[in-house]
C-alpha cells in the first residue's frame, strides 16, 4: 500500500507550523475544541467492545488527549510533531490509532492514513478528529472582500479543508474496512473577529499555507475585514459566530471476523417478493 507522498501537492509548511504550535504552547494553548475532542473520543471509544492493548496518539496537539485513554488502552504512546510526516511505525504493532485537530495540516493525508493501516494489527482501530467541512468560512468569506476590495485581489489565508465524502473515500483508499465519518459542528461567539484571530493564534492554528502573502497585511483591510465579518456574520448582539466543523473518521484494519457485503446474487430472497409480502 504505497504512499503517494512524491507526488502530493504541498500546501502547507509544517516547519513553521511546528514554531506556532510551540509559541501557542508558550503563550498559553486555547484548548476548548480539543477538549472537545477528547471528551467525545473517550465517549467514541466506550462503545467499542474491545480492548486495546498498544495504542497511538499521531501529533495531538497537548497531552490531554493521551491522558483521557490512560485507563483506556494498557498503553499509550505520544507521537510528537514532525515537520517531516513519516511516523517511524512498526507494522502490525498497534492495537488503537487516535489522533485530534492534527490531520488537517497534513500534505500527504493518503501517505499517513497508509502508514496508521500498516502500523494496526488485524482488526485494530483507527479513531481521529480533523478540522474540515466548512471550518471557519466566516473568516475567509470576511478576509476575500476586504482585500478584493483594499487590495485589488485575494491572497490564501484560510487552509482548504476536507468534507466527509473525501475523508471516507481516503479510508477506503488507504485499506480501511468499515470506514466511517460524520461531523460534530461547533459555533463559537466572540466579541469580534481580532479576538477570535487571537484564539488561533493560541491554537497554533494561524497560516502556514506555503502560498500565503509573506508581507504583512495593511491595516486597513484587516479593518474592513473585521467591518465586514460584523456586518455579515454578528447576532443581534453584536457578537460574531465562528463555525468548526469537527470531522471524524474511523476503520479498521481488515479481519475475518468484521461483517462482509453480501456477494451479488447471494440474497436468500428477492426484493420483488419483500415488496408484495408488505402489499399483503
Amino acid at each position: 500500500m504505497a504512499s503517494n507522498s512524491a507526488t502530493a501537492p504541498v500546501l502547507f509548511d509544517r516547519a513553521l507550523l511546528g514554531v506556532r504550535l510551540a509559541r501557542a504552547q508558550h503563550e498559553g494553548a486555547v484548548t476548548f475544541l480539543l477538549d472537545r475532542a477528547a471528551e467525545d473520543m473517550v465517549d467514541r471509544l466506550q462503545a467499542v467492545s474491545r480492548s486495546f492493548a498498544a495504542a497511538a496518539d499521531v501529533w495531538t496537539p497537548g497531552d490531554g488527549l493521551a491522558e483521557a485513554l490512560r485507563g483506556r488502552a494498557g498503553s499509550v504512546d505520544a507521537i510528537a510533531f514532525s515537520a517531516s510526516e513519516a511516523l517511524g511505525l512498526v507494522p502490525e504493532s498497534l492495537d488503537l490509532a487516535v489522533s485530534a485537530l492534527a490531520f488537517q495540516f497534513v500534505n500527504d493525508l493518503p501517505g499517513v492514513l497508509a502508514q496508521l493501516r500498516r502500523a494496526l494489527r488485524p482488526d485494530g482501530l483507527l479513531l481521529a478528529a480533523m478540522l474540515g467541512g466548512d471550518t471557519l468560512t466566516e473568516l475567509r468569506q470576511s478576509f476575500a472582500a476586504a482585500e478584493a476590495e483594499c487590495e485589488g485581489g485575494v491572497s490564501p489565508r484560510v487552509a482548504p479543508f476536507a468534507d466527509l465524502r473525501d475523508i471516507g473515500a481516503l479510508l477506503q483508499r488507504a485499506g480501511f474496512a468499515l470506514p466511517v465519518t460524520d461531523v460534530d459542528r461547533v459555533v463559537v461567539r466572540y466579541a469580534s473577529a481580532f479576538a477570535l484571530m487571537a484564539d488561533l493564534r493560541r491554537m497554533g492554528a494561524t497560516n502556514v499555507l506555503r502560498e500565503r502573502r509573506h508581507a504583512p497585511t495593511r491595516r486597513a483591510t484587516m479593518l474592513r475585514m473585521a467591518q465586514l465579518y460584523a456586518e455579515r456574520f454578528a447576532d443581534a448582539d453584536g457578537r460574531i459566530r465562528a463555525t468548526f466543523d469537527i470531522v471524524w473518521l474511523s476503520g479498521w484494519a481488515p479481519h475475518e471476523s468484521q461483517p462482509k457485503p453480501l456477494k451479488p446474487g447471494s440474497a436468500k430472497a428477492s426484493l420483488e417478493a419483500a415488496v408484495k409480502q408488505v402489499k399483503r
